[in-house]
């Protein structure tokens, strides 16, 4: 499923209903009716625009992240240096790590 609607109706859905409650509070103030929808407040619908906007972010930044991960692997891949090889074990036993000396003299 695609993110991008997704995101696009969070953040629609979170200004409007930050500009209904801020119209509910221009009513409250203004005139002795205070006026609910659903019996939602202005102080419910800026919790939802809240709600909304953040959770529209933090998908962006999610879809963002995904999106971008192989690259910053592969950044990451490039910039770590290579290990030396290890030294082949059929080399001749003076060229062989003292540990391999030690294993094949006590064999």
């Amino acid at each position: 499923m695609p993110t991008l609607p997704l995101i696009d109706l969070l953040i629609l859905m979170g200004w409007t209903s930050l500009f209904v409650g801020a119209t509910q509070k221009a009513i409250w103030i203004t005139t002795s009716y205070t006026p609910t929808i659903l019996t939602l407040t202005p102080l419910d619908f800026l919790w939802v625009a809240a709600a909304c906007l953040l959770f529209a972010l933090s998908l962006a930044a999610r879809t963002w992240v995904k999106l971008n991960e192989g690259k910053a692997l592969s950044l990451a891949r490039s910039r770590r240096p290579r290990p030396e090889p290890l030294p082949a074990l059929d080399a001749p036993p003076e060229e062989r790590p003292a540990f391999e000396r030690a294993v094949s003299a006590r064999d």
